[in-house]
């Protein structure tokens, strides 16, 4: 039975990206022996994504207001290599990682998959349920 993902971030400057995560993110770590560190990650979700030739993988971290989410970061000293851009799918940035890597950070506008917090639900469905009132309250003007 699968219980999770286990994702690895590959860096010339793992030390300096490690630091990054413990101390500028805040995630959780474990030592797994030898200062190997393990970070905890919130719940995620995969997307497979079309693509005509070949084949990539992307992370991302998520979260509820990315222009807040970046106004918070900067105060920290993180690096923004992208401004922050509207997609179909959601508002987008990249992270600036130590050694240059970019790690992608985004504000769904998409149904999040579950399992995930029930805050975290309970605020995208009540995002999704405002939407459907105010399109509801506009037909029913016209």
């Amino acid at each position: 039975m699968i219980t999770g993902t286990h994702a690895i971030l590959y860096s010339d400057h793992a030390e300096e990206v490690r630091a990054f995560f413990r101390d500028v993110l805040k995630h959780p770590s474990v030592d797994a022996g030898h200062g190997w560190l393990i970070f905890s990650l919130p719940p995620a979700e995969l997307g497979i994504h079309p693509q005509e030739k070949g084949s990539h993988s992307e992370l991302y971290l998520i979260c509820d207001d990315v222009k807040a989410t970046v106004t918070d970061l900067e105060k920290r000293g993180v690096r923004f290599s992208r401004p922050i851009t509207e997609a179909g799918f959601g508002l987008t940035t990249s992270i600036t990682l130590p050694g240059g890597a970019e790690l992608g950070l985004y504000q769904p506008k998409h149904p999040l998959a579950p399992p995930w917090p029930a805050a975290k639900m309970n605020r995208t469905r009540a995002a999704t349920a405002s939407r459907v009132k105010k399109k509801a309250r506009r037909k029913r003007g016209r």
